[in-house]
């Protein structure tokens, strides 16, 4: 009909005046993604790919990173198109980077494009040494640590270790004692003849080659991780040597049985009357260690407890490194290297098992009961290695044929049992692509690779087989159990070393004629320092985030408090000390990092400010298109390092990462290359000021390095990227697998949480353990085929 309008102008007409604001916005957002698409594709296509993808012939790696939309526009504005740069600016460049933002370089464009999957993969090397170390360990019964440190020190006023002559039953810190030519106590013992048992269990922190020494000029012997076989003999000596040494491959996170004895003793004394009088020979002992890269130290007391340990048993096949090119440890790929040495692992492991049967089916070897008890035990070695009960298939599979095949022969039925279980799939792989993959025991399995890297424990197990681990609240319930274990310390030890970039054990050597009294030791000192600033934080009530960046303590000894002009005596152990709390701000200014993050001669705001912008931050950088030699400071004599680093990355393309590095690192440029505090630098005053363009677009300005330390304790960005470094590290598969918006649910969590580090484990732990779509299925696995 003439002059009707339509229905749709009608509810138009009739609408709000905000609908119309509302659709004129959305069509010129549109019209600014077309503007930018057509931009693109006249101007920057040729170089990065029509979707970004990159090209052979300009730019290899594809358009993605972390920058905003105002943040690109800056960028283009000053360096693009890279032929004439300076020519797509204003609007162009702000429509050009809200296109490629959109299109491809975003996070959720990329989720988008692309969306993350969770990987099918292999155990990681880490993983499948501490599950086949918990596998045998299972068999001997639950270790319970000590809340006590040291060893338990039997003293005696003979030789032998007679109980009758023994004196004294204490703890001792540690072992090094020096007695002089008197007695360890007083007149109840002869200064001529003694002897000292020391036993209990001992952790290592890294996986690696230990050497043990003991350093005494009388008897002695020590034993490691084998209560049959000394690591250590000088019980019968000839000579005059006063250090005895021995090797031990040993897996790190864990505690082995250690005993240690001493003597000593009259025998080949001249006991006659003109020697009577004559003092007693001088005595002393002392039992040191080197870890795997480090020096040579005395082993320290929080590295010992009293507590009687089981034989742990580890297997010494070399692997071949896992992959960490995305950031963590993962398990995608599979090389002959990596099947050999699982092979070799799995027949070194059924050779223990086999000569070690009786002890670990708990039957002797005459009882009637032996066949049933060891078709028993390989049942349930076979359970625990697949992580859930067995089906009758499998069953007859991995235990009956093999007893079948072996008959009488146990140890070779055993042998066989273990070596088709470590080669099965079902223990090799996590995810091995079930329909229904959020089974209860699926679940327990994630839970337990996430906090210990290894297989459920007897308690996680049982939860699974009750049905008990089918809500969000049980899940964490289990998780913040689990992480009183020495295993989640351990892993979260190695977290941290990782997440600070120091887990492969920098080479802090520094020039010796600047920094003479900067040795091995006190770069060894220092990395004990760290780590003890870490379990400071971590063990605290709050295990607060914020206090890694806030904290103005740090443990020092008494050879490092004398290297930093620090009051405390020479011999004093490790202890927190209120350090220069004007300038120093938690782990950003602790001196192994400031050392680490340095040359050998002078301080590094390069590295420093990569360290910060990549690890805590969470930027993407690029490596630079060309390896570049700082410029040496004698080319440069009366500029300070800041000046020198300015000038050096000035030109436009070193400015589109440095802009972000420089800034950041010249916040630390009061601390030289060992870490130490400095007011001037070259006869002129350290300028350590420095900025930082948020991803939102806001500029933050920094006085110096505390600035800095407040601004990263409180910002977003740090909590995302911590969270988003910790996921992987745990679970080893990308976060936005687990959906787009799980990493900010989890820095809310976190957030919520007042920032508590071992809280925020439990929940990542907790919710990948539930794969995407669908929350964890009822127990609906067949029960076990035979009874524990």
């Amino acid at each position: 009909m003439p002059g009707r309008i339509p229905a749709f102008s009608r509810h138009l007409l009739a609408a709000p005046a905000y609908i119309f604001l509302a659709l004129a916005v959305s069509q010129a957002v549109a019209a600014d993604l077309r503007s930018g698409q057509d931009i693109y594709a006249t101007t920057c296509a040729k170089c990065h790919g029509a979707a970004g993808e990159g090209t052979k012939e300009h730019h290899p790696d594809p358009l993605v990173g972390d920058r905003s939309v105002a943040e690109l526009a800056r960028l283009i504005e000053k360096s693009m198109p890279e032929d004439q740069p300076g020519t797509c600016t204003g609007d162009d460049a702000h429509q050009v980077a809200a296109y490629i933002y959109d299109a491809f370089y975003s996070p959720a464009a990329r989720v988008r494009n692309q969306p993350a999957r969770i990987e099918l993969a292999r155990l990681t090397v880490r993983q499948y040494q501490n599950a086949v170390t918990d596998l045998i360990a299972s068999f001997r019964g639950p270790t319970k640590i000590s809340e006590q440190y040291g060893l338990r020190g039997e003293y005696f006023r003979s030789r032998n270790f007679d109980e009758k002559d023994r004196l004294l039953d204490r703890i001792d810190a540690q072992v090094a004692f020096d007695f002089g030519d008197a007695s360890p106590g007083g007149e109840k013992f002869d200064p001529r003849q003694f002897s000292i048992r020391w036993q209990g269990a001992l952790l290592a922190p890294d996986t690696g080659d230990y050497e043990f020494l003991i350093a005494t000029d009388h008897a002695a012997r020590l034993w490691v991780n084998d209560a049959h076989q000394p690591l250590i003999d000088a019980w019968v000596k000839s000579g005059n040597d006063t250090e005895f040494r021995g090797s031990i491959h040993l897996l790190g996170g864990r505690a082995y049985p250690l005993r240690l004895e001493f003597s000593k003793s009259k025998q080949g004394v001249d006991d006659s009357d003109k020697n009577k009088n004559k003092p007693p020979q001088k005595a002393s002992i002392a039992l040191r260690w080197k870890l795997p890269h480090l020096t040579e130290e005395i082993i320290p007391q929080r590295c010992l407890w009293p507590t009687q340990m089981p034989e742990v048993f580890v297997a010494s096949a070399p692997f071949p490194p896992d992959d960490r090119s995305t950031g963590y440890e993962r398990g995608t790929s599979i090389s002959k290297e990596w099947d050999r040495a699982t092979t070799e692992d799995a027949i070194e492991t059924a050779d223990y098992v086999a000569s070690h049967l009786y002890d670990l089916a708990d039957v002797k070897e005459s009882s009637p009961e032996r066949a049933a008890k060891i078709r028993n035990f390989c049942t349930r070695f076979v359970q625990r290695a697949f992580r859930r009960p067995l089906t009758e298939e499998q069953a007859a599979r991995y235990i009956g044929h093999q007893f079948e095949q072996s008959g009488d022969n146990f140890e070779f039925a055993a042998k066989r049992v273990v070596l088709l279980a470590l080669k099965s799939p079902w223990f090799l792989y996590r995810e091995i692509g079930d329909e229904n993959p959020n089974t209860s025991y699926d679940v327990a399995a994630r839970l337990a690779f996430g906090i210990w890297d290894s297989i459920p424990d007897h308690d996680l197990s049982q939860s699974a087989k009750a049905g008990q681990l089918a809500t969000h609240e049980q899940l964490v319930h289990q998780a913040e159990r689990m992480l009183a274990d020495v295993r989640a310390h351990s892993k979260l030890r190695d977290f941290f070393l990782q997440w600070l970039k120091v887990d492969q054990i920098p080479d802090l050597s520094k020039d010796p004629t600047q920094y003479p009294d900067f040795t091995p030791e006190i770069a060894t000192d220092l990395r004990t320092s760290l780590e003890l600033c870490i379990n400071h934080v971590l063990g605290s009530d709050s295990s607060d985030f914020r206090q890694l960046f806030l904290t103005t303590s740090i443990p020092l000894n008494g050879r490092l408090a004398k290297f930093f002009g620090v009051e405390l005596p020479a011999d004093a152990p490790f202890q927190n000390v209120e350090f220069e709390p004007d300038h120093r701000a938690g782990l950003l200014t602790h001196p192994y990092l400031l050392a680490t993050f340095a040359h050998a001669q002078t301080s590094s705001p390069i590295h420093r400010g990569v360290f910060i912008s990549r690890n805590l931050l969470g930027r993407a950088l690029r490596p630079p298109p060309e390896a570049m030699i700082p410029f040496a400071p004698e080319l440069h004599p009366d500029l300070t390092t800041r000046q020198r680093v300015a000038l050096q990355t000035n030109s436009q393309s070193c400015m589109v990462c440095h802009a972000t590095i420089n800034p950041l690192g010249f916040t630390l440029e009061n601390f030289d290359a060992v870490g130490r505090f400095r007011a001037e630098e070259q006869g002129k005053s350290i300028d350590a000021s420095g900025g930082y363009e948020t991803r939102g677009g806001e500029t933050e300005q920094f006085s110096g390095v505390r600035d800095l330390a407040k601004f990263l304790a409180d910002s977003d960005e740090t909590h995302a990227a911590f969270v988003e470094h910790l996921f992987h590290f745990l679970i080893k598969q990308p976060v936005r697998a687990y959906g787009p918006e799980e990493l900010d649910q989890l820095t809310v969590s976190f957030k919520q949480n007042d920032f508590n580090i071992r809280k925020l484990v439990a929940e990542i732990v907790a919710s990948a353990a539930v794969l995407p779509g669908s929350r964890p299925a009822s127990n609906t696995e067949p029960e076990q085929t035979e009874k524990p």
